[in-house]
């Protein structure tokens, strides 16, 4: 095969991607082929900024297109996100994944996982919001360092509060001490929870992560009946006592018909100073049970480490502060594989919405409304 546009096109469009399984040309990730002599130039569109298997793609790119005899191979990129489906009522219509970071157990740390998988999104490019959904404990002012009240530039919608590079909102931001209780019943958790929604002007956002409070309660139930999610990130820790509460939380999203993205073990192992030893504090093997529950991969396991709290208590996650240690790097990971895992979810789903299976079955599902 000769060195044509058109060859070039053919070859690396027939490249499977590693995510999702189809090829480029399948997906239609290849554009902008040009030839100048024998030195070739090309655009891969991705399907989010925040893509795990990219240098492995462009070894690939480059190989095939070499094969056919170019000289030089210059490979660009650019993304445009895949979306979730969006209804007409949508609340959030200019938000093109919602991701949800629950857990059914309080103190593992969801909060600090939420935070950082979302500015770690973030740094890679992508537009994020992070709204915390938590009412009774919001804890995104005090682990971003952010304070002060929301605005109205309209007199319609709240204007979100910002910090590195994060629109955030908070019933943090609304209380006159950080210290005051939230004394209130259902209806009005719901009422809060969907006011964040529909009545903060988000803007174009490619992911909007939600932290969500421990439980399979009100919150929840609103969400999967007002909201079509992308899907859930379930938080676990390793021991057994966490676990059984962790179990409920995923058994509630199947029948709810919330999807699971993956599972991320927290607070799995410490690493000693003095021996580089990895003690498992917690026990093992929780992240990989709740795993196999929930059919979902486990996303990655993240350390115990001084940093995580040392810095979240000062307002600036380890992901912002220290971006090169080895707990920062964790949690980036975690984060593109997120990412693959929403395209994915995506593609699957091509347009087609939650399908309710009220068969009796393992998955079966609560109506949604409409």
């Amino acid at each position: 095969m000769s060195l044509t546009e058109q060859s070039v096109r053919e070859v690396v469009s027939a490249i499977l991607e590693p995510e999702i399984g189809k090829t480029l040309g399948e997906l239609g990730m290849v554009h902008g082929v040009e030839l100048d002599g024998a030195a070739v130039a090309l655009k891969i569109v991705l399907m989010t900024p925040a893509y795990l298997p990219k240098e492995m793609l462009e070894e690939h790119v480059v190989k095939a297109v070499q094969r056919l005899g170019a000289s030089k191979v210059e490979v660009a990129w650019d993304y445009a996100m895949t979306t979730r489906v969006i209804q007409p009522d949508d609340p959030c219509p200019e938000v093109s994944n919602i991701v949800l970071v629950m857990s059914g157990k309080g103190g593992v740390g969801k909060s600090t996982v939420a935070t950082n998988l979302a500015l770690s999104l973030a740094r890679s490019g992508a537009s994020v919001g992070l709204l915390d959904a938590d009412m009774y404990g919001p804890s995104i002012p005090t682990m971003l360092g952010v304070s002060g009240r929301p605005v109205s530039a309209d007199g319609k919608k709240f204007l979100p509060l910002e910090r590195f590079g994060l629109k955030l909102m908070s019933l943090g931001f609304m209380l006159e001490d950080s210290r005051q209780a939230v004394v209130w019943r259902g209806p009005m958790l719901q009422s809060a929870l969907l006011q964040f929604l529909k009545d903060v002007d988000w803007g174009p956002l490619d992911y909007l992560v939600l932290d969500l409070p421990p439980g399979t309660g009100d919150i929840a139930l609103t969400i999967s009946q007002k909201l079509r999610t992308t899907g859930a990130v379930i938080v676990t820790t390793p021991q057994e006592v966490a676990l059984q509460d962790v179990y409920k939380s995923v058994s509630m999203a199947q029948k709810v018909g919330i999807p699971i993205l993956g599972v991320v073990e927290n607070e799995s192992y410490f690493v000693c100073d003095g021996c580089s030893k990895r003690h498992e504090l917690f026990g093992s093997g929780g992240g990989r049970a709740i795993a196999d529950f929930a059919e979902a991969p486990l996303l990655g396991q993240i350390p115990i480490h001084p940093s995580i709290r040392e810095w979240g208590d000062a307002g600036t996650p380890v992901v912002q502060a220290a971006p090169e240690s080895p707990v920062a790097r964790s949690f980036n990971e975690i984060a593109l594989r997120l990412a693959g895992r929403v395209s994915a979810r995506n593609v699957e789903t091509g347009g087609v919405g939650l399908k309710i299976d009220r068969g009796g079955g393992k998955n079966r599902h609560l109506p949604i409304a409409r």
